[in-house]
């Protein structure tokens, strides 16, 4: 994890040192913003995809969470403009979630879902080359897998869920633009409606993510 959060705030420093040297740097400074807010008026395509570190949490219980795993995030999204500085960003993303636990019985428990999440979220261009996004997020859940591993062996369940399991969730995150082409993108979502039976803890997704986005329109 320390790993991760490192290679995260180098990748956040280098992408904004590139972001001023596009919007501020030595070669007309003041045509180059012109350039950036008429850029604002046309409608984005891109894809994106990154890195998630996901866990559950309890939301009544903030000590009753669960240990992390590692996954990915991949899709498309469109940044549709509004009116300056707001734009509308909704995306389509496949998406890994879950959480490890250690069971009573001692047994590791791991369980990895996979998701389409479709984000809706109001993007504010604050300064040139920083972005602030808000918004909900709808998610599918199209299947699971839960690992079971002990000293007698490891035994796996796969579920499939063919995206009728919907949860709604939050986000906020903020973007980085490298240059008109190319940004670095960080977020966190977490779940607003419960996720699983309502006989036990009240667990909802918690996600962080880390990623690029390439404008492709």
């Amino acid at each position: 994890m320390k790993k991760i959060l490192f290679m995260a705030i180098c990748l956040f420093t280098a992408g904004s040192v590139s972001a001023q040297q596009y919007y501020y740097g030595p070669r007309h400074p003041h045509h180059q913003q012109k350039r950036s807010n008429d850029d604002f008026y046309t409608v984005k395509v891109g894809i994106t995809g990154g890195l998630n570190i996901a866990n559950t949490v309890d939301a009544y219980d903030s000590y009753n969470s669960t240990g992390t795993i590692a996954g990915f995030n991949a899709g498309l999204y469109f940044d549709v403009p509004l009116a300056y500085p707001v734009s509308f960003e909704p995306e389509v993303l496949f998406s890994q979630k879950g959480f490890t636990a250690q069971l009573d019985d001692g047994t590791n428990f791991t369980s990895r879902a996979n998701f389409i999440d479709v984000p809706l979220l109001a993007k504010f261009h604050l300064v040139p080359g920083f972005n602030l996004l808000l918004g909900p997020q709808i998610s599918f859940l199209t299947s699971t897998n839960n690992t079971y591993h002990d000293p007698t062996g490891t035994t796996t369940d796969n579920y499939n869920y063919n995206g009728n399991n919907t949860i709604v969730a939050g986000v906020f995150g903020v973007s980085f633009d490298i240059n008109p082409m190319v940004e670095i993108r960080a977020r966190y979502a977490l779940d607003l409606t419960a996720n699983g039976n309502n006989d036990g803890p009240d667990y909802r997704n918690q996600v962080f993510q880390i990623g690029l986005g390439f404008r492709i329109k």
